[in-house]
């Protein structure tokens, strides 16, 4: 499934970049490649912070600094993935299959998943060996 996933964002991509440049060709801008490159890439950096950071500033706020740190880690995952793939089709050292990629996070969402279980397991006995485990805050009452 996330192959798949990530297979249609290759080819999502793939489509978005031929459809740049026909309209480079179109309107007859003339743009280099690195042109095209700055342009795009700029553009779609800064679209990409406009979005994540009200949404960033707002788990902050509400104190979700670990999902803040989950999604960064999770991008950077996704890319040293696709970087080793790359890196293994440049050099001929392996094969570069979408399922590694796949599997790569994979590996790293049941890692997470353990991670959260023995976190949860550390704060609740911290917070039953400091007493503070089923009692009400007294702001909740």
């Amino acid at each position: 499934m996330l192959q798949d996933l990530l297979l249609y964002i290759v080819i999502l991509i793939a489509r978005i970049h031929g459809w740049i440049l026909s309209l480079n060709d179109a309107y007859e801008y003339n743009f280099s490649d690195k042109e095209l490159h700055f342009i795009v890439i700029g553009v779609l950096g800064m679209l990409i912070l406009l979005v994540t950071y009200p949404v960033f500033k707002w788990l902050a706020k509400k104190q979700y600094i670990l999902l803040i740190s989950w999604i960064y880690a999770f991008t950077l995952v996704i890319v040293i993935a696709f970087a080793i793939e790359i890196g293994q089709r440049v050099t001929h050292t392996g094969a570069m299959e979408f399922s590694d990629i796949a599997f790569g996070a994979v590996g790293f969402l049941a890692m997470f998943i353990v991670y959260a279980f023995i976190r949860m397991i550390v704060k609740v006995s911290i917070a039953y060996i400091s007493g503070k485990f089923g009692t009400k805050n007294k702001g909740e009452e």
